[in-house]
């Protein structure tokens, strides 16, 4: 159907009724398209209304609703929160009616999960973790929580997760913890002979939280090396031993995560969810390989229902409709519908309170919540300076290396020849085991171009073995 005639039926079949037309798309789908001037073609003026997707090849479907399908969404519910059998929860809905759902748990591998939100200022990011922290209070699922706008974020948290903290400092012993306690399970499990995760047997399903996570991993701060190294191994090792990470996050762009391509290769194969962005945040997101070059998922309007008018001069302005109400709109980028747009349902009361909100209060419940807060792990202080070398009287845990604050890493080799060599010390590596090797020694990301031409260099000057056959990497005999 071409432009012209899709403009033409239209006008000829305007009714206050759902309409949907079916598209052949050029090449490429509708990665290139203009959401306004598709707008302009229907003759739609609130852009909220009309809703594209693409199907499988070069298929399309545009629909017109009378009003936003998601300008409304009913209160989540306790049934909502429970684990179904696929170890998901229902969250929210997509546009068509279809539950919008966030994985928890894998029953089949057994699996903790990688989960980060995105979203700018006021878009819902709060409102979308209070939901998946009930979830976890209500199946019994551990949670240790770093809320690093002060507490502020998610207040009704605190009482209803095993670990809460507020601070970077205390959101770095945090994660050192949960670091030792996965590499605890990992050692347990393996003389165990066990190869994976069963949930509450004998450990239950545990998760790390970390909100507003850019002010723990964006450029300046004085943890981001480090954070950056330690979620990644939860990412890495916690997953398999029932421990996972979740990260709020205001921007997508991978200078705001810790500048660690394996940490933002690592979190997009988990649940990704973005809710609305800033142009900026759209651009950085496609740039860093979280969206396909060239997507263009439809724009989240920050006011539905806006029609774009011209206003007479000297006519009085309404502005009683200019409030944002598009909160907890998203894509689940990582689901089989990236593309399709969702609603988280409504989590909370609709006005603010003078004190904790008792509609949030009421989705925790009153018991305690399940597992034992972990013990923070904080370096030792400087000598000279006092203070305790191992457990306080404040129950932290004091051990990790003799640096003061802000933490650095352990001394390790600098330049990338000298690492690779270190990690061919224990004997021949093929380049995967070699990229792993390089991964978790402490250093900056090794991109697998610069270790092959570093790799020849070092042949080169005779530091490795020649290639041979067997491809492995190895030091001269």
């Amino acid at each position: 159907m071409t432009p012209a005639a899709l403009a033409k039926k239209h006008v000829a079949e305007k009714q206050e009724v759902m309409r949907e037309y079916m598209l052949r798309t050029r090449p490429g789908g509708v990665k290139g398209a203009d959401h306004d001037a598709l707008c302009d073609l229907l003759e739609v003026d609130d852009p909220s209304r009309v809703i594209f997707e693409q199907g499988r090849g070069r298929q399309a479907v545009v629909r017109v609703f009378p009003v936003n399908p998601l300008a409304k969404m009913r209160a989540i519910t306790l049934e909502d929160l429970q684990l179904d059998e696929n170890g998901c929860i229902r969250i929210g809905s997509y546009y068509d009616g279809e539950p919008l759902r966030m994985r928890v748990h894998d029953p089949e591998t057994g699996n903790a999960q990688r989960i980060i939100i995105f979203g700018t200022t006021g878009a819902g990011k709060s409102r979308a973790l209070q939901a998946f922290l009930a979830a976890c209070k209500r199946n019994g699922i551990v949670v240790h929580l770093a809320d690093l706008k002060g507490g502020q974020s998610v207040p009704e948290a605190k009482g209803n997760v095993a670990t809460h903290v507020r601070t970077l400092k205390e959101a770095m012993g945090l994660l050192r913890a949960a670091v030792a306690k996965a590499e605890e399970r990992f050692n347990r499990y393996a003389d165990m002979g066990r190869s994976g995760f069963l949930i509450d047997n004998p450990d239950p399903l545990e998760y790390v939280v970390i909100d507003e996570a850019n002010r723990l991993l964006e450029k300046g701060s004085p943890f981001r090396a480090e954070a950056a190294r330690l979620i990644k191994e939860i990412g890495r090792t916690g997953r398999s031993v029932g421990i996972g990470i979740v990260l709020a996050a205001q921007a997508g762009h991978l200078d705001e995560l810790g500048g660690s391509d394996t940490l933002r290769a690592m979190l997009k194969e988990g649940e990704v969810i973005l809710l609305r962005w800033s142009s900026q945040m759209m651009a950085s997101l496609v740039g860093d390989g979280l969206l396909p070059t060239g997507e263009n998922l439809q724009p989240i309007p920050k006011i539905l229902g806006a029609a774009r008018r011209i206003q007479r001069w000297g006519a009085p302005v309404d502005r009683s409709k200019e409030r944002p109400n598009s909160q907890g709109m998203c894509y689940h980028l990582t689901s089989a519908r990236p593309s399709s747009m969702a609603r988280f349902f409504l989590i909370g009361s609709l006005s603010p309170h003078e004190g904790f909100d008792p509609v949030i209060r009421q989705l925790y419940g009153s018991a305690p919540p399940p597992g034992q807060p972990l013990k923070l792990i904080y370096p030792p202080p400087k000598d000279g300076q006092g203070g305790q070398a191992a457990e306080g009287g404040d129950g932290l845990e004091y051990g990790g290396g003799d640096e003061g604050e802000p933490e650095s890493l352990p001394a390790m080799p600098k330049t990338l020849k000298e690492r690779i060599l270190a990690a061919l010390d224990s004997g021949p590596l093929s380049e995967a085991d070699l990229l792993a090797a390089l991964d978790v020694d402490g250093g900056k990301d090794a991109k697998r171009g610069s270790v092959r031409t570093t790799v020849s260099t070092l042949r080169g000057e005779e530091k490795l073995a020649p290639k041979d056959a067997s491809g492995l990497i190895s030091l001269p005999m």
